[in-house]
């Protein structure tokens, strides 16, 4: 199914993927996140970038790959939990089929992106939970777990932050956690957060980390990448076919103790990866991968607990292939309908000039660094803008001089003008570069 995609539809590098590319190879040269990346991607989710860079290079095959494994990871997990825990009276595999079709909704499913690699730690947290639920233990290793697991995904991806509640809600509520457990699971909680936290002290780039990662864009205009309305329309199938799988458990499945806890937490669980999605800072199909796990448990009970083979046999046709058909058609539309111009790397004639180059873009059209190189910090360009427009702090600006003339790139695509007031605010710079197009600025 993922082939269609890539060599049927062509499914195009997105945006999210060349700014991790360049996180990464910047990293991979020796700088520090924040500090020299001014960018919010997730401390960890830049970390891993960054070993993809030192062993592949600039290989978006190696996104794909990786981000396969980690797929497969998450359902196997997932459908070992449900077997383990008795979530269903059958020990079956049928969840973790589900699971695998609802990954090929959205192509951007397929890479690994901060919200697939912080949602694996979540789905970890969550089996911790299912432990407690079932086996009611006293030790402390999987209280302790959950709270690890959920401090992790968040150093992965920001709005998984939301789950802390989560983990309280859950562990309290349905777990049943003593205050002793909710304290030992809390401080795992705030572990990874302060050992990153330490380290961007150490690295004297505490108050980047914290601003970017922590606030910057949760404060700025999201980037609005793909319409609210067609994710939603993408999303409305799974949706349908969960729901119909929630009213068939309830109405044709007497469920035991252990698993009406369990239905509890995917519920609880369910909302708050819902909330999650309103903290994400681009708005894409990606940052609703969180909600596959959930959606995977509702719809694998209308294949359990139904058994008339003539309604069965509809449902299957409509998920598995239904699901994937939906994907494709929704790619097919937006990419012939220009729609997908927000999303994806659009590379033309236009962008071969900064080829093999060290390049500075000061705008939304980033196509110009598939095939070059990021020079200086400024990698976002609205968390950049911050520091390249705050012509009243001299600390900024002298901080701007001193960076173009160590680093000096060689292009300079100044789309919203930010260069050039900043050349009339430091004219020393006007020195070092010289304008040949509008809003292209070439090194002397």
């Amino acid at each position: 199914m993922s082939g269609i995609y890539y060599w049927v539809l062509q499914a195009p590098m997105t945006q999210p993927e060349l700014i991790w590319m360049l996180a990464g190879e910047r990293l991979s040269s020796g700088f520090h996140m924040y500090q020299d990346v001014v960018d919010d991607t997730g401390p960890l989710s830049a970390g891993v970038y960054w070993i993809i860079h030192l062993v592949f290079g600039k290989n978006i095959l190696m996104y794909k790959l990786i981000a396969a494994l980690i797929i497969l990871f998450q359902v196997a997990y997932v459908n070992t939990l449900f077997i383990q825990y008795r979530s269903f009276e059958e020990n079956t595999y049928i969840p973790a089929v589900v699971m695998i079709v609802l990954f090929h909704l959205s192509f951007d499913f397929l890479t690994i992106s901060p919200s697939l690699m912080g949602g694996t730690f979540i789905v970890l947290a969550l089996g911790q939970l299912f432990s407690q639920t079932v086996l009611q233990k006293e030790g402390s290793d999987s209280v302790l777990l959950v709270g690890v697991f959920g401090g992790i995904a968040t150093c992965f991806h920001f709005p998984l932050v939301i789950f802390l509640p989560f983990l309280i809600v859950s562990g309290i509520v349905v777990s049943g956690f003593s205050f002793n457990q909710f304290v030992l699971s809390l401080v795992g909680y705030l572990l990874p957060i302060a050992l990153c936290t330490l380290y961007y002290f150490w690295m004297d780039a505490l108050p980047e980390f914290i601003f970017e990662y922590f606030f910057a864009t949760r404060i700025i205009d999201v980037y609005p990448h793909v319409s609210l309305k067609d994710i939603l329309v993408l999303f409305a199938l799974p949706i349908f076919l969960s729901l119909t799988g929630y009213f068939v458990g309830i109405w044709f499945k007497m469920i035991t103790v252990n698993q009406q806890k369990q239905r509890q937490l995917i519920i609880i669980f369910l909302i708050f990866a819902v909330f999650s999605i309103f903290l994400t800072n681009r708005r894409t199909p990606y940052q609703w991968i969180i909600l596959i796990p959930a959606l995977t448990y509702f719809i694998s009970q209308i294949f359990i607990y139904l058994t008339q083979a003539k309604i069965l046999n509809t449902f299957a046709v409509i998920l598995f292939l239904g699901v994937p058909l939906v994907g494709y058609t929704w790619l097919a539309y937006q990419k012939s309908s220009g729609k997908l111009d927000n999303y994806a790397i659009v590379h033309q004639t236009k962008h071969e000039f900064t080829r093999g180059k060290r390049i500075l873009v000061l705008g939304d059209d980033i196509a110009y660094y598939k095939k070059a190189s990021l020079a200086t910090s400024y990698l976002n360009s609205k968390l950049s803008n911050r520091i390249l427009k705050d012509f009243d702090d001299y600390a900024d600006m002298a901080m701007v001089y001193q960076e173009f003339l160590l680093e000096r790139p060689e292009v300079i695509i100044d789309e919203e003008s930010v260069f050039e007031n900043l050349i009339q605010r430091i004219p020393q710079l006007e020195k070092l570069y010289q304008k040949t197009e509008p809003h292209i600025y070439l090194l002397k």
